[in-house]
């Protein structure tokens, strides 16, 4: 019996790693400091309780492998998303509870056929000393999305990772309330979108489906369903494509004071602060009052 795995983090792909870092902070969220992948990109982590956003800057060029037979490349994913697509929230990473497991079945559905992926780097603690954090990645391909990846991750020293210091923001945000995947077509990827959560969507509407997973919900529309529900645009693709994040807040009135404050160009929408993709780093960030 599959298995519903949660949101673990998403990766948003910038040009300028210390602008984002600040573009995050003007908004009231704690920002680690800058961390360094072997393969030639660096990151700043958001962190809440269970879930992150990977904010990513292609840093090295020169370092990042060029994908092969069932290798994947998560620097040159990351490097020709940003070449095609410009700035934006490139992937989708699930919790894994057993890498392996879930490899088989991404390539059992024909959406897989790539080697589990482990890596260590050096972190630092909030007091600035140094730690190991370590993973196991299993990727996943909807083969009719090219500018959207996605893979499970599994913590293999989660003590070393996680900090509740680094979850206190001064917005309010508490957590991940979930994430707006587009297509011109959703139900062409229903399948693969089942598969890589592990559970079945349900029809909201015609051009709408969602899932709730163990740690924020998955939606899946039309680009004009997005617009229409977010009064922003939504990124065009053939395929799928990661369009928005959504952040609970415990006090939605405390968001809106430090939004205003950043000067940030803002819409409320049905009780939703939207931050759109021209003043999101070409994501759309949205802000709603968590149960």
């Amino acid at each position: 019996m599959p298995v519903i795995r949660g949101l673990d983090h998403v990766v948003h792909v910038v040009r300028d790693l210390e602008a984002a870092g600040e573009f995050y902070d003007m908004l009231g969220f704690t920002v680690g400091a800058r961390n360094r992948h072997p393969w030639g990109t660096h990151n700043r982590l958001i962190q809440f309780s269970g879930f992150f956003v990977e904010v990513l800057e292609v840093a090295e060029p020169d370092a990042i492998p060029e994908a092969s037979e069932g290798v994947y490349s998560f620097g040159a994913f990351n490097r020709d998303y940003l070449a095609a697509a410009g700035q934006g929230l490139s992937m989708l990473v699930l919790e894994s509870n057993d890498p392996a497991a879930e490899k088989a079945e991404f390539d059992a559905a024909g959406f897989g056929g790539f080697e589990l992926f482990d890596f260590a780097r050096q972190g630092k603690r909030p007091d600035g000393s140094d730690v190991e954090v370590a993973f196991s990645l299993a990727y996943a391909r909807d083969p009719a999305s090219p500018h959207a990846g996605f893979f499970t991750c599994l913590q293999r020293k989660p003590e070393n990772f996680w900090s509740s210091d680094l979850q206190r923001h001064m917005n309010g945000t508490t957590g991940v309330a979930g994430i707006v995947l587009v297509a011109p077509e959703p139900e062409r990827h229903i399948g693969f979108v089942e598969t890589f959560i592990g559970g079945s969507l349900r029809r909201a509407i015609d051009g709408w489906h969602i899932v709730k997973t163990p740690r924020g919900d998955v939606d899946v529309m039309t680009p004009a369903l997005f617009t229409e529900r977010f009064g922003v645009a939504a990124p065009t693709d053939e395929g799928l494509r990661l369009a928005a994040l959504r952040f609970g807040v415990a006090d939605i009135d405390k968001a809106r004071r430090r939004v205003s404050s950043s000067r940030m160009s803002a819409e409320e929408i049905e009780g939703l602060i939207v931050i759109g993709p021209g003043a999101g780093l070409g994501a759309t960030l949205l802000f709603e009052q968590a149960p």
